[in-house]
C-alpha cells in the first residue's frame, strides 16, 4: 500500500477522529459519566512540540473508567486514538474497546474485552462473540485489508477470538468501512448493556480485581510505552499509563 502524503495524512487523521468523536457522543448518550476531578492530560506535547496529544478520563455508575484520548505525530505520519469503555463490576458484559490510528496507512482495532476465562465459560463466549464471529471472518475474507498481529505475546492474549484489527489502505472505502464496522459493534454492545442485569453482590469484588488487574497489566505492557518515553521523557509517559488504568 502506497503511503499517503503529508495533505492525505491530514485529512486521514480528521476523519479518523471524526469517527471516534461520533461513537464518544454516541457513548454519552447511552451512559451517564462524570469526568475525573482533574484533566492534567487535556493537552500535552513532546519538548519540541511536533507530537501532540489528548487524554481524557471518565467515570459513572455503570463505567470503571473511560478513556477517550488521541496522539499525533504528523511529521512521522503517526497517529493513534482510542475510546476505551471499561464497564462496573454491576454488570459482566464485556468492556468496549477502540483503536484508530495511522501507521502511515489507516489501523483499526475494535473488540470486546472478555470479563471471564472463555475456555471455561462457552455460554459467555457464545452469547458476545459468536454475534461477531461473520463479521470478524469476512473482514479476514476482505482483500482490501491486512491483519494486523502484534509481535507481543500478551497483546495477542489479551484481545478476543474476533478481535477486529487490521490496516487498509487510505481510501473512502476504507473509512466507510471503519465507520460501518464501528457503529455496528457499538451498537449490540449498547443493546447489551441496556439489557444487562445486575450480577450477584457477593461476585462483584472478585470481577472489579480482574478489571483492575487487566487495565493496569495492559496498560503496563503496552508495547508503545517504550516510543512514548523516547518522544515525552519518563515522567509525563509514567503519567499517560497510570492514567490509562487507574481509577484515582
Amino acid at each position: 500500500m502506497a503511503a499517503p502524503t503529508d495533505r492525505e495524512h491530514a485529512i486521514l487523521f480528521e476523519h479518523l477522529r471524526s469517527i471516534l468523536s461520533e461513537l464518544y457522543d454516541e457513548v454519552t448518550k447511552c451512559l451517564a459519566l462524570l469526568p475525573k476531578s482533574t484533566q492534567p492530560l487535556d493537552r500535552f506535547s513532546s519538548p519540541d512540540g511536533s507530537v501532540t496529544g489528548s487524554l481524557l478520563t471518565f467515570t459513572g455508575k455503570e463505567v470503571d473508567l473511560l478513556i477517550y484520548s488521541w496522539l499525533h505525530a504528523p511529521q512521522r505520519k503517526f497517529s493513534t486514538m482510542r475510546l476505551t469503555i471499561w464497564l462496573s463490576p454491576l454488570i459482566e458484559i464485556p468492556h468496549l474497546a477502540f483503536e484508530f490510528g495511522t501507521i502511515p496507512n489507516p489501523f483499526f482495532y475494535i473488540d470486546y474485552v472478555p470479563r471471564v476465562d472463555l475456555w471455561t465459560d462457552p455460554s459467555y463466549a457464545e452469547r458476545y462473540y459468536e454475534p461477531v464471529n461473520s463479521t470478524y471472518l469476512s473482514l479476514r475474507d476482505n482483500p482490501n485489508l491486512s491483519l494486523f498481529v502484534s509481535k507481543e505475546l500478551y497483546v495477542r492474549q489479551f484481545q478476543s477470538p474476533v478481535h477486529l484489527c487490521f490496516t487498509c489502505p487510505a481510501t473512502e472505502d476504507s473509512l466507510s468501512l471503519i465507520r460501518t464496522t464501528s457503529y455496528e459493534m457499538y451498537s449490540r454492545w449498547s443493546s447489551w448493556v441496556k439489557q444487562a442485569k445486575p450480577i450477584p453482590i457477593d461476585a462483584r469484588a472478585a470481577l472489579a480485581e480482574r478489571d483492575l488487574r487487566m487495565r493496569r497489566i495492559s496498560a503496563e505492557r503496552d508495547p508503545g510505552n517504550a516510543m512514548a518515553t523516547k518522544i515525552f521523557g519518563a515522567e509525563l509517559s509514567a503519567q499517560l499509563v497510570r492514567a490509562l488504568w487507574s481509577l484515582e
